[in-house]
């Protein structure tokens, strides 16, 4: 009997390097994306767990971007961040400044062997995570930009045409009133108003919201959000708030539950809501571009980018790194990505994942799904590239609070424009002062 055991013993330590060989490197990955998208998410790491067996993704869902975040940098310092950290965009100026804290998405792919070709991405969406040396830093993940929705069967009962989206803020207001008319307690609203009414209203008609690039060109930057066209186009939603024309619904991504349930008529936010609204929304429903005045010459530009993407965390294993590596190639790939756009209204971040979709026929049976990918491909300029501002967690939710001063009727635009500038310019000021070299 003891020899049996002894026999026994002695084939399981045999076999203990063999199983230890073939277990999976764990990569923990912390998301923001609850709901519909965290389900989205979950069968992105299931995908790619499943279509190989030496690396395993752990996503957890760790609050909001703005709880995610420092949630991730406290773990940092503590020594036990996690492998993959997604950051929304306008924390992509504090993660380009903690240095030692995060690998390049460029070298970790090129130590681990994979292919890596920053051209593939669609320009806009790179560069917004491209450092001035060239030097791609994070991966694109869920990329999306501003577009306008709106509820066809309102529109119809308010006597206006379904198929035939205002394209101008005047054209926007005359559509609420008809709106308000026909009986709707709520004709237009927005979510993400610093994103939507501030950060893209100024690149969609190409007047700067920063010096210095909007930020690109140094961390020198200063807000100048409060010149003549911002201060109008606010002013002009205020007169619309008094009137029962604009319906402020919250901050954040709030307010869509209001458009998606068919409350409010008319709404501006994520491309990425789309999913939800094509799920859950009991009518009929369209998106176009954002509405820009037609007396702004140049206008519309460009819209810019929104969402999130992957930052590889340091001080991580060259096992766990490489591990990290595949699962970004694996969500690169454009069939990944053509359907991850499909899914969820999400850019596709790569040209062939665009293509992918165009050759599908997506758009034609889908009309207004290309509205987001066309916005973000067209040619940028100093002041339509996109927002990179250090401390911008903090300034969106000054952003936030001056703007509620005014749909109250407390502030006029100016003043809180002007408040905006001035409190968020020493934010700004602090930020510089903490990264100088």
């Amino acid at each position: 009997m003891k020899l049996r055991l002894a026999g026994a013993a002695l084939a399981l330590a045999l076999a203990l390097p063999s199983f230890q060989a073939q277990a999976q490197t764990e990569i923990q990955w912390w998301h923001a994306m609850g709901g519909p998208l965290g389900e989205w998410v979950n069968d992105l790491a299931k995908g790619f767990n499943e279509s190989q067996k030496e690396y395993k993704v752990v996503p957890t869902f760790k609050g909001t971007y703005d709880e995610s975040m420092p949630a991730a940098i406290a773990a940092y310092r503590a020594g036990n961040a996690p492998n993959i950290l997604q950051v929304f965009e306008v924390g992509t100026a504090t993660m380009m400044a903690s240095k030692g804290a995060i690998v390049p998405v460029g070298k970790l792919m090129k130590d681990a062997g994979q292919k890596f070709d920053v051209s593939a991405y669609i320009p806009a969406v790179a560069s917004y995570y491209t450092a001035p040396n060239g030097q791609m830093l994070s991966l694109p993940f869920n990329s999306s930009t501003t577009v306008f929705f709106y509820n066809k069967d309102a529109f119809k009962a308010a006597g206006l045409d379904p198929n035939k989206p205002p394209a101008t803020w005047p054209e926007v207001t005359l559509a609420a009133a008809k709106l308000k008319a026909s009986g709707n307690k709520c004709p237009l609203t927005t979510s993400w108003q610093s994103w939507t009414q501030l950060e893209s209203f100024s690149a969609w008609h190409n007047v700067p919201f920063a010096t210095h690039n909007n930020g690109f060109g140094g961390t020198d930057a200063r807000l100048v959000l409060n010149g003549p066209l911002q201060v109008r186009h606010i002013q002009n939603l205020a007169n619309m708030a008094k009137q029962g024309l604009f319906v402020y619904k919250g901050r954040g991504n709030v307010p869509d539950a209001a458009f998606i349930s068919g409350e409010c008529a008319m709404s501006m936010g994520s491309s990425s809501t789309y999913g939800q609204v094509n799920k859950v929304a009991k009518f009929a429903f369209g998106f176009s571009p954002l509405p820009y005045y037609p007396d702004v010459p140049g206008a519309p530009q460009n819209t810019i980018i929104g969402g999130g993407s992957l930052w590889a965390m340091s001080g991580k294993s060259a096992a766990e790194n490489k591990g990290v590596a595949a699962f970004f190639a694996y969500l690169s790939s454009p069939e990944v990505q053509a359907a991850s756009h499909q899914r969820t209204g999400y850019l596709p971040i790569t040209k062939a994942a665009f293509e992918l979709t165009e050759k599908s026929g997506y758009y034609q049976k889908n009309p207004g799904t290309d509205v987001a990918v066309n916005q973000m491909i067209r040619k940028t300029t100093d002041k339509s590239r996109g927002i990179r501002l250090g401390n911008y967690v903090q300034i969106r939710a000054i952003e936030d609070e001056e703007l509620e001063q005014v749909w109250a009727g407390k502030k006029t635009a100016k003043e809180a424009l002007d408040s905006i500038v001035q409190r968020g310019n020493l934010l700004l000021a602090k930020f510089q002062q903490s990264n100088k070299d």
